[in-house]
């Protein structure tokens, strides 16, 4: 892993929230986009070399609608950076961390993804995270 790529964090309202982040951060987001495969609106906001990405269940079931119903808003996940996720994926699947996907998948900002089950990783949800372009689909 290369660094932490970003910080999510479910929100109830991405309007609002990004009305908040706007006046907190003192910037304007660079990315609002819709991730069809986890039912979520995202909006990008970028610090220097850290990111923040408020995150808007646009379904009931989504897993943002879930962890927002069952935790309230707030961090949701840890993104690290990768530049090669297949390579990653199987490291950390042989140290006995378990994978929530058997195969990278479309994630928002340009990104293959893979996320590890927060049992496995002290409680936190961690997203492993490629760009597509380095990515060898």
């Amino acid at each position: 892993m290369q660094k932490i790529e970003h910080i999510g964090i479910a929100v109830k309202n991405l309007k609002e929230a990004t009305s908040r982040y706007k006046q907190l951060l003192g910037i304007e987001p660079y990315k609002t986009e819709w991730v069809e495969s986890e039912s979520v609106r995202t909006v990008f906001f970028q610090l220097d070399h850290s990111k923040i990405e408020l995150l808007e269940a646009t379904d009931n079931q989504s897993p943002i609608a879930r962890f927002i119903e069952k935790k309230g808003e707030g961090i949701h996940h840890i993104a690290y950076a990768t530049d090669d996720i297949l390579s990653e994926m199987k490291r950390l699947s042989s140290l006995g961390f378990r994978l929530l996907n058997d195969k990278p998948k479309a994630g928002a900002d340009n990104k293959l993804v893979c996320f590890i089950h927060p049992a496995s990783a002290g409680g936190i949800l961690i997203e492993l995270c490629q760009h597509v372009e380095e990515a060898s689909q």
